[in-house]
């Protein structure tokens, strides 16, 4: 069946136990297999129609409002891109069309253009 735009997996739904890791399906998610997270495996079955408490969710590498596009690594795929949206410090990787997609596909929107995670360039000039 896959993911579609506007679906919230929620890691608190089945797994109370684990970092309560929070995406959300902004594009692609045809080939949506599974996200692996605190050893847990989150499929369709840990969709929700909204977000839980943050009570107990566990913030790691992942920031909120950070995307990860599986396009990035895997321009064949069926496009699935997701925002984090609370937790993820578990987070280990998502499998959709086959591929392994992790954090290295992970993006944020810096001053409106795209960017990868860890860049540590800039191209500000000026006076502060």
């Amino acid at each position: 069946m896959g993911l579609k735009k506007g679906d919230i997996i929620d890691e608190h739904k089945r797994h109370p136990d684990g970092c309560g890791l929070v995406l959300k399906v902004m594009s692609g998610g045809e080939g949506f297999e599974k996200v692996i997270c605190c050893g847990h495996e989150l499929t369709e079955e840990d969709v929700v129609s909204s977000i839980g408490s943050g009570r107990g969710r566990k913030k790691g590498k992942l920031l909120v409002g950070m995307t990860i596009d599986e396009r990035k690594n895997h321009p064949d795929s069926c496009g699935l891109r997701v925002m984090i949206m609370d937790g993820g410090a578990g987070f280990k990787e998502i499998i959709c069309c086959g591929h392994s997609v992790t954090a290295r596909a992970m993006q944020d929107l810096s001053f409106g253009q795209a960017s990868a995670m860890g860049s540590s360039e800039t191209t500000h000039e000026g006076n502060a």
